[in-house]
């Protein structure tokens, strides 16, 4: 235990105080924090600037004009007479375009109720543009298609308005904000990088430490065991920290958000995600940190690693390429399925959490599985390392693979 402590001290000192590890350590929350303070200073001058319009999908009222052949609109809802105005030619409607009056108008031929069909005319292309105000053409026809009744027209436009009620009390959000379908993409992304790059660390260390044969010397005084034991809890104390940093440095400025920034609800974490987060990120890191292992072990340089890297973090990379089936529906057979595999579940799982209430038997029980996981790759990576220590400036093979493989580790 001795050995594995001052392994791990050696470790975790020389990868944290190290000047690019401080750097992003504190930058990111800091530009964070800066961004925030910003749109909130911003916004105190009486400028829009809440991070909600960012993700809206409403545009800027647009005026357009319609000539009525078919005597059907014979007047308009109040709140339409400033963004749809009657014409009485097409002579009149491109005058009205070249002053920039509008942006283009509508044509109601005379047998409209026959066949249902518009023309709409525009000066410049824009294959949008028809779209965006094609909902004020057609409020305008069904209010007086309804005899100018605007209760009905309004009840048929909206006929009701769904409230949805949690009895497990969690917050629910608006499901027309993108906020609720951008956070869950937000957690995903950042839980890859913090595993990728922390596991990462364990590659660079021990590819390095082999190039410059201190790796030999190591060997005559700590088991393999011992050795990889040591650097994978020292490395994954230092992607805690950053985890841990970041993660609160990012609900905090969530949690200030929500007041300063008027993100409401759907932009809200419950604070229990934290802690399922450094759990997972522990149980993950330890799994694809082993990997990492193995491959500095096998590989000759750092150069030669980049090809297996890939190899091993193929099952990292599936929750990104599927997470929108992970998003829209979270507790679906494939999101359960992604988040209790071990390979996949601490991304999967991290994702689902941020998008859905999990039953907690499902965390349990996926945790449950990637320590299990973590246990068997390490000491399977423990013996190939010790193994193909022996084989240094020689060249790989296969067979020097499988080998490697077999060989357990030797306990001190």
């Amino acid at each position: 235990m001795n050995t594995i402590m001052t392994v791990m001290k050696h470790e975790f000192t020389s990868a944290v105080f190290r000047r690019s590890f401080l750097i992003m350590l504190f930058m990111v929350p800091l530009v964070g924090l800066a961004v925030m303070l910003f749109t909130s200073y911003a916004k105190g001058d009486g400028q829009e600037t809440a991070v909600g319009n960012m993700f809206s999908t409403e545009q800027e009222p647009t005026v357009d004009g319609y000539i009525d052949q078919s005597g059907l609109i014979q007047s308009l809802p109040d709140h339409l007479e400033d963004t749809l105005v009657p014409l009485a030619d097409e002579s009149a409607a491109e005058k009205a375009i070249q002053d920039g009056e509008i942006n283009g108008y509508y044509i109601i031929p005379a047998d409209y109720l026959e066949n249902g069909e518009l023309e709409y005319i525009q000066a410049d292309y824009s294959p949008f543009a028809g779209l965006e105000s094609v909902g004020t053409i057609d409020e305008a026809i069904n209010f007086n298609l309804l005899g100018r009744n605007q209760a009905l027209a309004d009840r048929i436009k909206e006929p009701f308005t769904l409230e949805t009620q949690l009895l497990s009390g969690q917050v629910q959000r608006d499901p027309n904000s993108g906020f609720t379908f951008f956070l869950p993409y937000i957690v995903t992304f950042l839980f890859y990088f913090i595993i990728f790059g922390s596991a990462s660390l364990m590659l660079n260390n021990l590819t390095s430490e082999k190039q410059n044969r201190m790796i030999e010397v190591l060997m005559t005084s700590v088991s393999p065991m011992q050795l990889v034991t040591g650097k994978i809890i020292a490395l994954g104390l230092v992607g805690l920290l950053q985890t841990i940093v970041w993660s609160a440095s990012g609900l905090l400025i969530l949690r200030l958000g929500g007041r300063t920034l008027q993100i409401g609800d759907a932009f809200q974490l419950d604070p229990s995600i934290l802690i399922w987060g450094v759990l997972f990120f522990i149980t993950g890191y330890a799994v694809y940190a082993s990997f990492m292992a193995g491959v500095g072990a096998l590989v000759p340089s750092l150069k030669e690693a980049s090809q297996a890297t890939f190899v091993v973090i193929i099952p990292l990379l599936v929750p990104m390429m599927l997470i929108q089936s992970l998003i829209s529906k979270p507790n679906g057979t494939l999101s359960v399925i992604l988040s209790m595999f071990p390979l996949t579940s601490p991304v999967s799982m991290m994702t689902r959490l941020s998008a859905t209430q999990v039953p907690l038997w499902q965390i349990l029980t996926s945790l449950a599985l990637v320590i299990i996981t973590a246990y068997l790759v390490i000491r399977a990576v423990a013996g190939l390392f010790r193994a193909q220590n022996l084989l240094t400036g020689q060249k790989f093979t296969l067979g020097k693979m499988i080998q490697a493989m077999r060989t357990r580790p030797q306990e001190s």
